[in-house]
């Protein structure tokens, strides 16, 4: 099993909703809206369809169904589901890409922890 923290706390995003800045949380983030800034949880970050990223991400799992446009630093697993369309750099222990997916951009693979 993974080391990040366990957490019952659930941060919702929701599609109507656009932050820009930084958003930090020990709980899970799901974002449906748009953020331009940067995330930093321990926990697990999800992109949902329709989010849209662009920054900075730190998160012990993040899975990308939408579209992410920076860096994602990721210590456990990073996941993007057939629709995600991602363009930057990201560095993760494990790594996922679904048929469909689209990833431009540079990969580092190793143990973050």
């Amino acid at each position: 099993m993974g080391k990040e923290k366990e957490s019952q706390e659930n941060n919702i995003i929701g599609q109507s909703t656009y932050v820009e800045g930084t958003v930090k949380s020990d709980g899970n983030i799901r974002v449906d809206g748009r953020i331009k800034g940067t995330i930093n949880t321990t926990a697990s970050f999800i992109v949902g369809i329709t989010g849209v990223i662009e920054g900075q991400t730190q998160a012990g799992n993040v899975t990308i169904s939408g579209k992410y446009d920076g860096t994602i630093v990721c210590s456990e697993k990073l996941i993007l589901e057939g629709n995600s369309n991602v363009t930057g750099d990201i560095n993760t222990k494990r790594l996922v890409i679904e048929d469909g997916a689209l990833f431009n951009g540079n990969c580092k693979m190793n143990n973050l922890n």
